[in-house]
């Protein structure tokens, strides 16, 4: 499954960078989320219930960040085991640019799970995922102060 977006976010990248890095911040604003917590200098452990409508299973998992060119650019990297539906995994590439006095913020990724997942129907599983970081970054810039605006997902012409 291959999805992705574009949002700009009413805050310096900076601010933004930051605030992506402070697990509390994390913590009140990833949708199910009841634990994250930092383990290593770029790597994180998580627990976060999932919605997919007609199962809400719980993914106990990690994120590992690579490539960072801090407030620029990354790709996060994770997996998490959701009980008996099994594993789920997922890879996106981030990056951050400066919009005025906001910032913009553009993602693609790929993700997969295992079979037993898979049986809810891909639709289900990419939009609940699209979901999910869509509300993410809506409250992650209210927990900033900031706006959050959804842009269309290929660029225009001289944009990030």
């Amino acid at each position: 499954m291959q999805f992705g977006g574009r949002y700009r976010l009413g805050a310096p990248r900076q601010a933004v960078w930051r605030a992506l890095n402070d697990a509390e911040i994390l913590k009140r604003t990833i949708p199910g989320c009841t634990r994250i917590d930092w383990v290593g200098e770029n790597a994180m452990e998580a627990v976060i219930a999932v919605d997919f409508g007609v199962i809400k299973p719980t993914f106990t998992g990690g994120f590992e960040m690579t490539d960072v060119v801090p407030a620029e650019s990354w790709t996060l990297s994770g997996q998490g085991k959701g009980g008996l539906l099994g594993l789920a995994h997922g890879s996106a590439d981030v990056a951050l640019a400066d919009d005025g006095e906001a910032s913009i913020l553009a993602f693609t990724a790929t993700a997969g799970a295992s079979n037993a997942i898979m049986k809810l129907g891909r639709a289900l599983i990419g939009n609940a995922a699209q979901r999910v970081i869509d509300h993410f970054l809506l409250r992650f810039a209210q927990a900033m102060g900031a706006s959050c605006e959804v842009l269309p997902r290929e660029p225009t012409s001289g944009s990030p």
